[in-house]
């Protein structure tokens, strides 16, 4: 899980770069668009389309661009038919892999996911041949800036969290996946800065590489996440922190 949490965060500082900002944009405001569409347009009462403000505003996607995205999900602005869909496959050495894709053409993307696990040594699998592998959880992102550890803990077990894990530049909340909601509405409450509120597939079990596995395992995952109709990725490897930065670098 550790190495997985370092590439993860990896990713998310090199998208913060100004090449990356317009790809972020598209993928959130397609995550604003289902919100809404699924759970109407007032953030008050719907939890998902309030964490995916959160987390555009953390990108510092423009008011305008956030409203019309809403508008966008309920109707207002012309009907956006994205769905949800969910690929299963396995990278090098058997690592297990969630893709998880908005799309207006799952033909169109299925073959395009397909192709990436080809091209990088894995296989797409049937629904739910990687799913075993995986437990539904929250995670909660809040940068560390400013904030001690101490502070950070106490207001996330308050809150009903799991755990509380020190990355660095950033703390990560695990909760349960039922809570996620409760435990970020209290930490806002509490005035912490939190960046995102989303759940997330961790791994119940890893598998540890290094060598071409590790390489060739980066690779299918820095293309996945490439790809434009893909919001998340997760994977049950375990690469050594050094392998990751030096694949990054």
């Amino acid at each position: 899980m550790s190495g997985h949490n370092k590439w993860a965060n990896i990713k998310a500082r090199k998208g913060s770069q100004d090449a990356k900002r317009g790809k972020m944009f598209t993928k959130t405001a397609k995550e604003i668009i289902i919100a809404a569409k699924i759970g109407g347009g007032d953030p008050d009462g719907n939890a998902r389309l309030r964490a995916a403000i959160q987390a555009a505003r953390a990108i510092n996607m423009p008011n305008d661009n956030i409203k019309r995205a809403i508008a966008r999900g309920t109707g207002a602005e012309g009907d956006m038919a994205y769905e949800e869909v969910m690929f299963e496959g396995f990278g090098p050495a058997g690592v297990a892999i969630l893709v998880e894709a908005q799309t207006e053409n799952r033909n169109r993307t299925t073959g395009e996911i397909r192709h990436l696990f080809s091209k990088y040594g894995g296989n797409m699998g049937v629904p739910g041949c990687a799913a075993r592998n995986f437990q539904r959880q929250g995670q909660i992102t809040i940068p560390a800036e400013g904030l001690s550890e101490e502070k950070v803990f106490e207001a996330a077990i308050e809150a009903g969290a799991e755990d509380v894990q020190n990355e660095g530049d950033a703390y990560t909340i695990i909760t349960s996946f039922s809570s996620l909601n409760s435990v970020n509405d209290a930490l806002v409450k509490a005035g912490l800065p939190v960046a995102s509120a989303k759940p997330v597939y961790v791994p119940t079990v890893t598998v540890k590489l290094a060598g071409d596995h590790a390489k060739g395992l980066l690779k299918l995952m820095d293309a996945l996440e490439d790809n434009d109709d893909v919001a998340n990725v997760w994977a049950n490897f375990d690469i050594d922190d050094a392998d990751i930065e030096a694949f990054e670098s």
